[in-house]
């Protein structure tokens, strides 16, 4: 079975809710997905893996505190080739910055191949609550991802 993993940082639990619609999407076509909080990740475990997807909350126009020391870690592995994918939870502003820009940029120096460009869900406030519709929407974007 293809196996794939969905890392995430959250703060409030938005970023979470959209890392598990991200699984659910990929379950949908017969990917085994695994949904794990940053801190839960087995480093050894991901080169058992075709595809992964990381997503962290938009902190200070940039990727989480957390996601950013986390991705520092990935830089002893091997992962090149591997299917990769980044998203992020921010405001509805064009000031907000994004984390899905940065978490892509690093694993594009990971040699990774990016199956999907970044998305963002908005939430709306600080703690949310996320906006109608995007767990949907990224419940498909999961499925799109695990048909590639």
């Amino acid at each position: 079975m293809r196996k794939a993993a969905v890392i995430y940082d959250s703060k409030f639990g938005n970023t979470e809710k959209i890392a598990k619609a991200l699984s659910e999407g990929m379950k949908k076509e017969g990917l085994d997905a695994d949904c794990m909080r940053i801190d839960n990740v087995d480093l050894d475990k991901l080169a058992e893996c075709e595809m992964l997807a990381f997503g962290a909350p938009t902190q200070g126009l940039s990727v989480s505190k957390p996601m950013k020391e986390f991705l520092k870690k990935l830089e002893n592995l091997n992962l090149q080739g591997k299917k990769a994918f980044a998203f992020d939870t921010k405001l509805k502003s064009r000031f907000a910055g994004s984390a899905a820009k940065g978490i892509e940029k690093q694993l594009k120096k990971l040699q990774m191949t990016i199956v999907k460009p970044y998305a963002s869900a908005i939430v709306k406030g600080t703690e949310g609550p996320l906006e109608e519709g995007a767990e949907d929407k990224f419940t498909q974007i999961g499925s799109e991802i695990a048909k590639t």
